[in-house]
Formats: C-alpha cells, sequence, structure tokens
C-alpha cells in the first residue's frame, strides 16, 4: 500500500513552530509530508527541523534543483491532502485571489488535492472584513478550516485567532487520509 501524501504549508505566524509538532506526529502515522515554507514562515521555524522531522526536503524555492518537471507542479500533483497551517492572513488573501508569487501558493494553486486551512492571527485580522470576505471565497470554493480557535494571542489580545489546538489539527488530517 501506497503512503498517503500531505503537503504541509507553513506560513509567517508564531504559531509556525507547532507546525513541527504536526509534521513529525503524521510522519509517525506513516504520511508523507512535504513541508512547504514560505519565506516568512522560516522566520520561526527552519527547514532543517521540518527535514529533519519529516525526513524529506522542504520546499521553499521554486527555482532550487533540476527538476525533470517544475518543482510546483511535481508537488501539487503528488498531494493527497494539502493543509496550511498556521495560515496567515496575508496567505488566505493569496489563496483567495489566486496569487501564486511562491512556492506554497504556488503548490496550492495548481493542486487538485483537497484543502485545510487553519487559520492563525491577531483577532482584529481574522475579524477584519477583507479576511472574512476572502474566507468566504475559499469556503465556497470547498476549502475546509479548522479553527481558529479562541483565547490569549502572543500579541497580548484575548479573541479569536489562536491556531486551532494541534490535536484537531492531526485528527482532522488522519481522518481524510485514512491514518
Amino acid at each position: 500500500m501506497q503512503a498517503k501524501r500531505l503537503l504541509l504549508g507553513i506560513t509567517g505566524s508564531i504559531a509556525a513552530y507547532k507546525a513541527a509538532e504536526i509534521a513529525s506526529a503524521l510522519t509517525q502515522r506513516g504520511v508523507e509530508v512535504d513541508a512547504a515554507l514560505t519565506v516568512n514562515g522560516a522566520r520561526f521555524i527552519t527547514p532543517l527541523t521540518l527535514a529533519a522531522l519529516t525526513r524529506r526536503p522542504v520546499l521553499s524555492d521554486l527555482w532550487a534543483g533540476d527538476h525533470a518537471r517544475p518543482l510546483h507542479i511535481e508537488a501539487a500533483d503528488a498531494a493527497d491532502l494539502a493543509l496550511v497551517a498556521p495560515a496567515t492572513a496575508n496567505v488566505l488573501a493569496k489563496l483567495a485571489h489566486g496569487f501564486a508569487d511562491d512556492a506554497l501558493t504556488a503548490i496550492l494553486l495548481a493542486t487538485k488535492a483537497p484543502l485545510l486551512v487553519a487559520p492563525a492571527m491577531n483577532g482584529k485580522m481574522w475579524e477584519h472584513p477583507a479576511t472574512q470576505a476572502n474566507v468566504s471565497v475559499l469556503k465556497a470554493r470547498g476549502v475546509e478550516f479548522i479553527g481558529p480557535a479562541s483565547g490569549m494571542l502572543a500579541c497580548g489580545y484575548a479573541g479569536a485567532g489562536r491556531l486551532a489546538p494541534v490535536e484537531e489539527i492531526i485528527a482532522t488530517v488522519s481522518g481524510r487520509l485514512g491514518v
């Protein structure tokens, strides 16, 4: 039986460190995790950490290496499921409007795999009409949201915007992949 493949997108949120736990837990369950790290995501977690936990190269540069097929198409075709955790307001806007200016958004624009997103941002950003309009667009396209949760945020405010509990994210992904 062939292992299931998850594309795990990690964006520039303080919650990015929790992606390590997600990647590790799913790898231990037999999922092949392809981590795609944005430039801002790499400010919070390193490619080395993700590569060590997934035992796979991290996708962060569309132009790295020699590929018979474009890297973003290869990764898009390989994914059985895509998850962006954490998903910032910026990446939600890019996804809603079809921007593909980095490895992660190019892969997500090209994949046919179902997409889950776990938002993480300041509560004011989450509640902003532009973010909520982008969420509506994405939901109308079939994107499934996990969270956000409410509670104390890294910025010192309390409210909606926390990354959903890691256990909930792992359970949702495991359920979708049947692992």
